[in-house]
């Protein structure tokens, strides 16, 4: 395998004839020889490359400029230059891909809106190459912290019939020409199908199996919301657990959260001194926090309670039997909190109908925990057990029982209790980079009106 540059920044000692190959990021040219700082992805740091103006090769110079892909074959020397351990000294320079002077990506600020419209270069830059190295290393701290576990990882459907969250916001999957007057059994999977909103109620089959499962994958959602926190294709990491309840829940939760702050922190050292410097200067000492500080936790009816009582004029009122709105959650865990909260015991008439009911008759075992920054990064709950209440949601939320008679059925053959909850990914990156916008932390962002890609 070729040697990146991550491994060569990491030598002890100098080196003779190693091979660099990656694109250049910036190019200074003197009489004498010219400086070339060169990028592989491996790592956020460049190698500084000096190449002499006599070495055979040095006349590709004119053609390598900024973005262009090169391999250079060199002895790594310590560098004099200040903020560098090592340079590399050029004997032979070969150009791979040659990059004109159209190349967008010069020695300036972009912005990140600039940055969306050419998605498929902006990894090259220090702040995506950067997120992109974090969501692969927090992508692979998920699976670890639920394998350390002995949680077993399910691969739920992508396309389903069943509609997890009831609230009819799906894209359609159909083979059916448009205007058709086809029926719906005419349709590929001869009924209509969907783009999941959520692996839940397939991945409680598997924990009423299993024991303890969770999944990691795609989901879809098809809102017309254009907020920086809302994306219609995101990643959910959605556990589910036979006998648990709430209590558990929640603090499974919380342990996750804390699991993936904690590798941020020690996995990601580069990256992580980047997004404080140049992102939110407040990141590192916020997840620090986040790390130290027990998560705090709160009823619905004490969170509306100091709303209310906050002397606050909020945009959306605060009344009870509502849903939380970002500007409450955030005022909770930013301004009342000031680090993460989980707010639990939800009115049950705005929550879906497999959420348990508690014997108060008012409310649902639910909870959300919300971070600062962000608001809601986790939304969970018991699930409803008892065969004769779930069947009674169903039928007040104007479900057609048929349509998941296979749900039921976990109820009528060996029921449990069984708990479970959904980390947006996206969210969670959004946490632990400060980054702001959820279209600048997911490679290719799918949100209304833009799928270019």
């Amino acid at each position: 395998m070729p040697e990146t540059l991550r491994h060569i920044l990491a030598s002890e000692s100098p080196r003779s004839s190693i091979i660099v190959r990656g694109w250049v990021r910036t190019k200074r040219e003197s009489k004498s020889c010219a400086f070339l700082e060169i990028t592989d992805g491996s790592c956020f740091r460049g190698l500084q490359v000096v190449v002499d103006a006599t070495l055979p090769t040095a006349s590709l110079l004119a053609s390598v400029l900024t973005g262009a892909s090169v391999e250079v074959v060199g002895d790594l020397i310590a560098s004099p230059a200040a903020g560098q351990k090592w340079e590399l000294q050029t004997t032979e320079l070969r150009l791979l891909g040659e990059a004109d002077a159209t190349y967008p990506l010069q020695k300036k600020g972009h912005t990140p809106e600039f940055l969306r419209t050419i998605a498929h270069l902006r990894p090259r830059t220090n702040l995506f190459g950067n997120v992109f190295r974090v969501r692969s290393r927090m992508a692979f701290a998920v699976h670890r912290f639920f394998q350390e576990r002995g949680f077993f990882y399910v691969h739920t459907p992508i396309i389903t019939s069943s509609d997890c969250e009831g609230a009819g916001e799906l894209f359609r999957v159909t083979t059916l020409k448009q205007g058709a007057a086809a029926k719906p059994e005419d349709d590929f999977f001869g009924r209509p199908t969907y783009l999941t909103v959520s692996g839940q109620l397939q991945g409680e089959t598997f924990a009423c199996a299993l024991g303890n499962i969770y999944t990691f994958g795609p989901t879809f959602r098809a809102e017309n919301s254009n907020t920086a926190r809302h994306a219609a294709e995101f990643w959910m990491i959605e556990p589910e657990m036979a006998f648990y309840d709430l209590l558990a829940d929640m603090t499974l939760a919380e342990e996750h959260v804390k699991y993936l702050v904690d590798a941020m922190l020690t996995e990601c050292p580069e990256e992580l001194e980047f997004f404080n410097k140049f992102v939110d200067k407040e990141l590192v000492s916020r997840l620090q926090q986040t790390l130290d500080k027990p998560f705090e936790r709160i009823s619905y009816t004490e969170a509306v309670d100091l709303l209310l009582k906050s002397g606050r004029s909020f945009e959306h009122p605060v009344v009870w039997g509502e849903a939380l709105q970002t500007e409450h959650e955030r005022f909770i865990a930013e301004q009342h909190v000031r680090g993460p909260v989980t707010i639990y015991n939800y009115p049950k008439d705005i929550k879906p109908f497999y959420m348990r009911q508690n014997d108060d008759g008012k409310t649902a075992a639910a909870m959300d925990l919300l971070v600062p920054g962000i608001g809601e990064i986790i939304g969970g709950s018991q699930r409803e057990e008892r065969l004769d209440v779930l069947r009674a949601a169903m039928q007040h939320h104007q479900l057609n029982e048929e349509d998941y008679r296979w749900y039921v059925d976990l109820r009528r053959y060996g029921s449990v209790p069984h708990a479970g909850f959904g980390l947006g990914f996206e969210r969670l990156l959004m946490f632990v980079t400060g980054v702001s916008n959820i279209r600048d932390v997911i490679p290719f962002a799918r949100t209304p009106g833009h799928a270019p890609y």
